[in-house]
């Protein structure tokens, strides 16, 4: 048990960790692709079910942010998985499905309507968002209840005075992120949600 730890467990004070959610690396899937909402949604179920691009390089400020942690989180995705076992370095690592990114249907187009997986995925969320168009999955307020759940979960790890990192995805961690806000924490540090990013949230 460290030092701050033990203080923090004497005092009954809580000195709470930073909660540090980080985007997955590159997906090996091309999005270099024109495809009809059809095409595009099994495009999606591939891309879930795949892994990172090879050769990439894991950022040392990831790596290092991992070495800090005392609990590494990540999605059950393989996605989510193989940038945790790049970042931790064999450190332990507790996979939750909590952390999955929320479902991406596209409206129901005609199949001559075709577009990059890219912009495929904004308009999906825009109709998942704003029109609560989910196709039998996940709805947008059943996620923000789970997203709210996650930022539970990690508040609580958080508590025990050591930092805590999340390895999933883009979409979800913004929503982690919003409920971590209406919690009290506050957002310090923000690479935005390119592959390999980090957002670090401080209790307030």
């Amino acid at each position: 048990m460290s030092l701050e730890t033990q203080q923090h467990r004497n005092d009954g004070v809580a000195r709470y960790g930073d909660i540090i959610l980080a985007r997955h690396g590159q997906p090996a899937l091309s999005r270099k692709c024109w495809l009809s909402a059809d095409q595009y949604r099994h495009w999606w179920g591939l891309y879930d079910e795949g892994g990172l691009k090879a050769g990439q390089a894991t950022p040392d400020s990831i790596i290092d942010t991992a070495r800090q942690a005392g609990i590494i989180y990540a999605s059950t995705l393989r996605r989510a998985q193989e940038t945790a076992a790049a970042v931790a370095q064999g450190k332990g690592i507790q996979t939750d499905a909590i952390f999955v990114e929320a479902p991406l249907p596209p409206p129901h187009w005609p199949d001559w309507f075709k577009l990059p997986p890219r912009f495929w995925g904004v308009v999906a969320r825009l109709w998942w968002h704003a029109f609560d168009h989910h196709d039998g999955q996940e709805t947008r307020r059943e996620a923000e209840t789970r997203a709210g759940r996650a930022a539970d979960l990690l508040i609580h790890s958080a508590s025990e005075g050591h930092d805590v990192l999340v390895l999933a995805h883009g979409y979800f961690n913004h929503m982690i992120g919003r409920a971590l806000k209406a919690r009290g924490w506050k957002l310090v540090h923000n690479q935005g949600f390119k592959y390999w990013s980090q957002r670090r949230y401080r209790r307030g």
